[in-house]
This record gives C-alpha cells, sequence and structure tokens, in this order.
C-alpha cells in the first residue's frame, strides 16, 4: 500500500486517509474517491489529498477485518458488519469467555498492521458482550499477512475466541441465621442478582439455623443444579460449621479459602455430583468478589480445581469497598 499526499488529479481511485472540510464540502476519511469526488475538491480549492492506495495483491481493510474474525470465532458468538477496518466479536448469551492467548499472540505478530484484542479468558459475558475486536490500522494489508493471520487463528483447537455457556439452569440457597434474627434479604437480592446475570434461576431460599446439623440437611436435600450455603457468621477454618456439614451431608469439600480479596473465606465441594459453594460475607453485597469468579465457572459446567483456586491470586487484589470492618489502609495510610 502506498500512501502519502498526492495532487488531487491524481487522487481517482485512492482512498482518503484524512476528512477533508473545505468550505460547504467536507468528505470523511476512508471515502473511495470518484472522478465527482475529485472535481470537488479541485473546484473547492485543494491542491492535494493524503490518500492510500492500494498495490495489486493488498486487501482493504473491511475484507481483511471480516476474514480474520471469521477465522478466530468459535461456538457461541456473533460477528459485527465490519466498519472502518474493524470487526467485533459478540458473544450470543450469557457465559464466560473462552480465549486461546497463544493463538491470538500469534496472529498479532503476523503484521503490525493487523491487531486483535480480546477481554481477559474467563470473563463473564452477557448477551451481547464484546468478547474481542479485530482491527486493521491501515486501508488495507498485503493478502499473505491476511492469509497468515487467518492460520494462526485457526491453530486455536476449538476457536480462538468463543464462549462457554451457561451450562446450569437453578440453584437453592442456604442461608442460616442465629437466634431470631431475620433472612438476610439484601444478601438474597445480591445473589439472585448474580445468577439472573448468568441466565440462572434462584429456585429456593431455605433458611436453617446456624448449626452443622441443620445445614447437612437442608444440603442434602437440594434438588437445584446448584447449592449455595451462605452463613450467618463469617466460615473462618475448614472445619467450621458450613464446610463441616457439607462433609456431615456425605459430601466433599475441594478447597477451603481463596487469594482474592474481597472473598477470602470461600469454600467449594460438591455432593452426589452437585457443586456446592460456600459463599464468604461479601457476596451478601453486589460489588465484585471471588466468589463471582468461582460461581461463573462452576455454572459454565467447567471444573474448578484447588490449584485453579490458587492461581487466582494475580489479579486477585480487588476493588477497597468501604463497607469492609477492617480496610487494608490505616487512617492516613
Amino acid at each position: 500500500m502506498k500512501f502519502g499526499a498526492v495532487a488531487v488529479g491524481d487522487a481517482v481511485g485512492a482512498v482518503l486517509a484524512h476528512s477533508v472540510q473545505a468550505g460547504d464540502l467536507r468528505m470523511r476519511k476512508g471515502a473511495v474517491l470518484s472522478a465527482d469526488d475529485v472535481a470537488a475538491l479541485a473546484n473547492a480549492g485543494l491542491a492535494e489529498v493524503t490518500v492510500a492506495r492500494l498495490d495489486p495483491g493488498d486487501v482493504d481493510e473491511n475484507t481483511a477485518a471480516a476474514r480474520i474474525a471469521s477465522a478466530l470465532a468459535a461456538a457461541g458468538v456473533t460477528q459485527s458488519t465490519a466498519f472502518t477496518g474493524r470487526v467485533n466479536i459478540l458473544a450470543e448469551g450469557p457465559g464466560v469467555a473462552r480465549i486461546d492467548a497463544a493463538a491470538i499472540d500469534a496472529l498479532n505478530a503476523c503484521h503490525e498492521m493487523i491487531t486483535c484484542a480480546t477481554v481477559a479468558p474467563l470473563t463473564r459475558m452477557g448477551a451481547g458482550g464484546m468478547l474481542a475486536t479485530v482491527k486493521i490500522i491501515s486501508y488495507g494489508v498485503p493478502e499473505a499477512a491476511v492469509a497468515q493471520a487467518e492460520t494462526a487463528a485457526r491453530k486455536a483447537i476449538e476457536g480462538a475466541v468463543g464462549l462457554v455457556s451457561v451450562a446450569l439452569a437453578t440453584a437453592t440457597l442456604i442461608v442460616t441465621q442465629t437466634g431470631a434474627e431475620p433472612q438476610m434479604d439484601k444478601g438474597v437480592a445480591a445473589v439472585r442478582g448474580r445468577l439472573e446475570a448468568l441466565g440462572m434461576t434462584l429456585a429456593e431460599v431455605v433458611t436453617v439455623a446456624h448449626d452443622t446439623g441443620a445445614i447437612a440437611d437442608a444440603v442434602k436435600a437440594v434438588r437445584s443444579d446448584l447449592a449455595l450455603i451462605l452463613t450467618a457468621s463469617a466460615t473462618s477454618d475448614p472445619d467450621d460449621v458450613g464446610p463441616q456439614a457439607l462433609r456431615v451431608a456425605g459430601g466433599a469439600v475441594t478447597r477451603f479459602g481463596m487469594p482474592v480479596d474481597p472473598g477470602n473465606l470461600l469454600f467449594l465441594g460438591h455432593l452426589e455430583g452437585r457443586p456446592v459453594i460456600g459463599l464468604p460475607g461479601c457476596a451478601r453485597a453486589p460489588a465484585l468478589n471471588g466468589a463471582d469468579w468461582v460461581l461463573e465457572r462452576v455454572a459454565c459446567g467447567l471444573e474448578v480445581s484447588s490449584g485453579d483456586i490458587a492461581g487466582m491470586g494475580v489479579g486477585g487484589l480487588l476493588k477497597e469497598i468501604p463497607q469492609r470492618p477492617q480496610p487494608r489502609r490505616g487512617p492516613g495510610a
């Protein structure tokens, strides 16, 4: 591709590189200049314009972006129409992003004018959310570079940009209480909101005493796809009431605690194939916390191991919340 200033009379068929305003005449960048356009520019007093002219074998920006996006797209996504060298890859519904980082890196190394930016892997997505954007920086790129980028994108086994859709439909929330205190309505609302964002239904809310046996009975009675436990008192030990109740019920605890703040006091387990998540106290508020990362993956049918949770620490220092009883920073810090 050739780029630069040319005499107006030589600009027929070239792509206008910069918008032009001359009196009443306005032409937007990216326009392919016709003979009438060139005449209008000359009549407006312009002697030269900056243009791009594709070489033989070059692919125009929109065609290149559309081809590369098609090579990237996997299950669960749609593509926008190419415009100004850009195509967005969008989620068809709720789920988490599946991104092949190696394929994206290889694509971005093909040619400096070919770019793809994505959300982080396993980012929660809603319907229509943008997973990735392909942008061709110049007005055209060599065919060989476009073909190389397509090949790099297709090296991903399942497609480099896809969506893991939500696999679970319903959840039961077990809420514990001490004494005669009222049910935690705000906590229930926050949990319901999280589930609805994933397209799930909070099928039942069960309130029981903050007692190992009562929680164990409630967990055994769950018939939803997912069991959630929100205790009145923070779960501060692997043998505390919540995780111990899961064991008493016949289930197993696969992980207690996580290196994400807020969200440290989460536990994860299962009972008869049903996932069970013990929510940290911060789940009573709608703000992002570590439980969201676990809930989103579990809801999408992804296995979440103890090692997966252990690996969440980098990037796991989340936004400070004013309600924290002991802020990370003291006064004046």
